[in-house]
């Protein structure tokens, strides 16, 4: 059976959810008209989507399948299969890309760091198809270890043919599947994020006019810290771009906009910005409780310590909500009854449940923050006696 403890908030609120899920419509605010076949708003710190239209609909993704190419190259730095100052040498291949480029040519021997800016800031098909073949040792491996990567992120829809995003049958993603690659790109990889912002980078040797980070919302909003663009005829404008405003409430407060199709590079960045300024206001973010810290301390059975804590590891607890409706946040842990001990460190043992009104905004799973160890034969022997009586 499971035991459940429900508490009121009167000016707190915010959790993560397990799963990113809509902000139930009854108590959602209206979001803007957004000019774009799809597009989706993400609050990153609470893992909730505040916005969305058509976020499954399968769409070409055009160069934000760099996003994935990024992911992997991040990858395998961390795992030191590659370095920043190591250089790969640039294929016939990687040279004859067409689209955009970094302009490097075979007579060059180039490092990972400025293939990584020059993907990025550039976005060069040139650099990309250069650190695909670096990493993965083939294009076609490099594609093959992408839509693996995809599957174990469970990104459902999409499925790669190329690592640099130029129309392919079959090449195609949505705008669920980009937020949730982007959301792991920025807490897998937090120590690579910084390339992200860079606003102009070229390659020495080459051109200077091609120079400039085409997410022109790093230059007109100094909260925008990324991510990446895309543009293809089949594709439209697309844009990825994130947000970290600060409020006396919470700090670092992270939001994601996924707009696709739009119609001009001008439209696409007006429509991420117009969704990232309606969701800071049109929402609110509150930290539950902090991470490490006891969410409950229910009663244990037959331990050594008479009390389980219980919370969430890694990461506060966040949720968001309506502007102005943290009064009718509640939140409710079920749990087994009874605990009978042992338990170890990180075990999952219960559930928070968090509701607006009687509306559920989420479920974060709770696991022991320490170990409890069984007790003595005398100390097991006595609860038994006190359970059965019970």
């Amino acid at each position: 059976m499971f035991f459940k403890i429900s508490r009121f908030l009167g000016t707190a609120l915010l959790a993560v959810v397990a799963t990113a899920a809509p902000v139930a419509h009854a108590q959602a605010p209206q979001p803007p008209e957004v000019a774009a076949k799809a597009y989706l708003l993400m609050d990153v710190s609470a893992n909730q989507i505040l916005a969305y239209k058509d976020i499954d609909s399968p769409v070409e993704p055009a160069s934000l399948t760099k996003l994935m190419t990024q992911y992997l190259v991040f990858d395998a730095l961390k795992a030191k299969k590659i370095t920043l100052t190591q250089t790969l040498p640039v294929s016939q291949r990687a040279w004859k890309m067409p689209g955009s480029r970094m302009f490097i040519d075979p007579k060059m021997q180039v490092p990972v760091e400025d293939l990584i800016k020059g993907m990025i800031v550039q976005s060069g098909n040139d650099a990309t198809m250069a650190l695909a073949e670096g990493v993965g040792g083939t294009a076609e491996h490099f594609v093959q270890l992408m839509n693996d990567q995809a599957k174990a992120l469970g990104m459902k829809n999409t499925s790669y043919k190329n690592p640099e995003g130029l129309t392919e049958a079959g090449h195609a993603t949505t705008a669920r599947d980009l937020a949730t690659l982007s959301t792991r790109l920025m807490t897998d990889f937090p120590e690579y994020m910084h390339y992200y912002s860079i606003k102009k980078y070229r390659y020495p040797g080459t051109p200077a006019s091609n120079d400039t980070n085409r997410n022109t919302l790093l230059f007109h909003d100094p909260t925008v810290d990324g991510l990446k663009t895309g543009h293809t005829n089949a594709a439209g404008y697309c844009l990825v771009a994130t947000a970290k405003r600060d409020f006396p409430n919470m700090q670092g407060r992270r939001l994601l906009s996924v707009v696709l199709g739009a119609a001009s590079e001008n439209a696409r960045a007006n429509e991420s910005q117009k969704l990232l300024n309606w969701g800071y206001t049109a929402y609110e973010g509150v930290k539950l409780f902090d991470a490490g810290k006891p969410v409950a301390t229910p009663k244990v059975w037959k331990g050594k310590t008479a009390e389980l804590k219980l919370g969430r590891s890694s990461g506060p607890i966040i949720v968001a909500v309506p502007t102005g409706s943290a009064a009718q946040v509640k939140t409710e842990v079920a749990r087994p009854e009874p605990l009978i001990a042992p338990f170890k460190q990180g075990q999952a043992v219960a559930t928070l449940k968090v509701k607006l009104g009687e509306q559920q905004l989420a479920e974060v799973p709770l696991v022991a923050l320490e170990p409890v160890e069984e007790a003595g034969f005398m100390g097991r022997a006595w609860d038994a006696m006190r359970l059965w009586i019970q």
